[in-house]
């Protein structure tokens, strides 16, 4: 099995879908499904002395390649992630020494 496929087992076994209305608070560690329409994956976080480290993995379907991303977030950060297909995106913030996951509001460019 490869390491793309073991990732999504992963996160089909272990990962809780968001809620469409509420911000869903994610503790260090704790891995969450991402799903973007196309383009799915996971996130999670670690507390590190810069910041809060967010590393998202992406990838569109099964055979698409993914791509990771890291986000340092401090106090009242966040970081959205959208799709061009999806016009709401998924809003990760850092709150204190909370990290919140939620719909994102409408992605205008």
């Amino acid at each position: 099995m490869s390491i793309r496929n073991s990732l999504f087992v992963v996160a089909a076994l272990t990962l809780v879908a968001l809620g469409t209305a509420h911000a869903d608070s994610l503790r260090p560690i704790q891995a969450k499904s991402i799903d973007l329409g196309e383009v799915s994956g996971v996130a999670y976080y670690t507390v590190e002395q810069d910041g809060f480290h967010v590393v998202t993995t992406l990838a569109q379907g099964e055979n698409g390649t993914p791509i990771r991303v890291v986000s340092v977030l401090s106090p009242g950060q966040s970081v959205v992630l959208s799709t061009s297909q999806q016009r709401r995106g998924l809003e990760i913030s850092r709150a204190g020494n909370e990290v919140l996951v939620r719909r994102a509001a409408a992605v205008t460019n």
